[in-house]
């Protein structure tokens, strides 16, 4: 069965309301889609860091819990598991502080998964564009697209943070060079390409890297494009209040119906209407089941989409 490797940051969430703890969990949109990937049987590894510290104890068990290997995650000795205490702003502007102490020396020091060809790579935030895991990042990357991996690229990174995007655009620039498909969100165009539209952006910035580019717009409809293709869906039900849990959903979607569909990297470049449709179509899907409390799918939809990729895999 293909495999499915994920790359991200580890780092536990605090929401804050009025000045009070409101909620802690696991965050990320890499790191929840992993999680309801894990859900549906298909085996999934996910490569990061965190300290051998209680944060990343309860960070580590998440993963287990959702049947997604943990054997690639560092467990650095000297330092502190990264925390986020976000402060939910009543006019949708949350102000976001980062805590955690990370060693001076072997950063990322991750056992790499094997990769062969057909598997799918998981890889963006900011573990792809910044040092040091950036460097050590980008080597994996590199052998997984020169082994025929699908590699599928969030390029956004954590809203509400300060960062000068133009000291890692030129990284954003390579990972789309390896990228077999791009999923991104309106706001992550906002900010590494200000003012230009999503088909502005694709034809300036994608086309010339990489072959497919799912965009989603503020009210969840997405727009995807695939060479000189154009198409527009519109999302299904109504926009979820919980975004990071929607978003992760949809991730996870993408990922399955690449794996359901038996989509290989080369065949992403010529992916016509009806597949597209079935990608979103899976992808809405997921993304509405995961929006509630645990930013991951629930148990029946994990069943479901476990039978539609052990069907496929069966086919093959």
């Amino acid at each position: 069965m293909r495999k499915i490797i994920a790359i991200g940051e580890s780092v536990l969430d605090t929401l804050y309301r009025n000045g009070q703890p409101i909620k802690a969990m696991v965050g990320g949109r890499i790191a929840n889609a992993t999680a309801s990937l894990g859900m549906t049987g298909a085996p999934v590894t996910f490569c990061s860091e965190c300290c051998t510290d209680s944060v990343g104890d309860i960070i580590v068990d998440f993963f287990n819990r959702h049947q997604v290997a943990t054997t690639s995650i560092d467990r650095y000795t000297d330092g502190s598991t990264q925390l986020s205490a976000i402060f939910l702003g009543e006019d949708g502007n949350d102000k976001i502080v980062n805590y955690g102490v990370y060693p001076d020396a072997d950063r990322f020091d991750v056992v790499w998964p094997r990769i062969d060809e057909g598997d799918i790579v998981l890889f963006g935030s900011l573990y792809s564009i910044a040092q040091p895991q950036r460097e050590r990042v980008y080597e994996l990357l590199s052998y997984a697209a020169e082994r025929k991996a699908v590699m599928v690229y969030l390029p956004g990174f954590q809203h509400g943070i300060n960062f000068r995007i133009t000291r890692v655009l030129t990284a954003i620039l390579e990972n789309l060079e390896l990228s077999s498909i791009v999923v991104a969100h309106e706001r992550d165009l906002a900010d590494i390409f200000p003012g230009e539209s999503a088909e502005k952006a694709y034809h300036n910035h994608f086309e010339y890297y990489c072959p497919c580019f799912i965009h989603i717009g503020a009210d969840g409809g997405v727009d995807a494009f695939v060479g000189k293709e154009h198409w527009q869906f519109r999302c299904p039900t109504p926009q979820s209040l919980n975004w990071l849990g929607w978003q992760s959903g949809f991730t996870a979607g993408v990922i399955c119906a690449l794996l359901s569909e038996g989509i290989t990297a080369e065949q992403m470049r010529t992916i016509d209407h009806d597949t597209m449709q079935k990608i979103v179509n899976t992808a809405f899907l997921l993304a509405d089941n995961a929006s509630g409390e645990t930013n991951c799918i629930d148990a029946k939809m994990a069943l479901k989409m476990q039978q539609a990729i052990n069907e496929a895999t069966t086919d093959e």
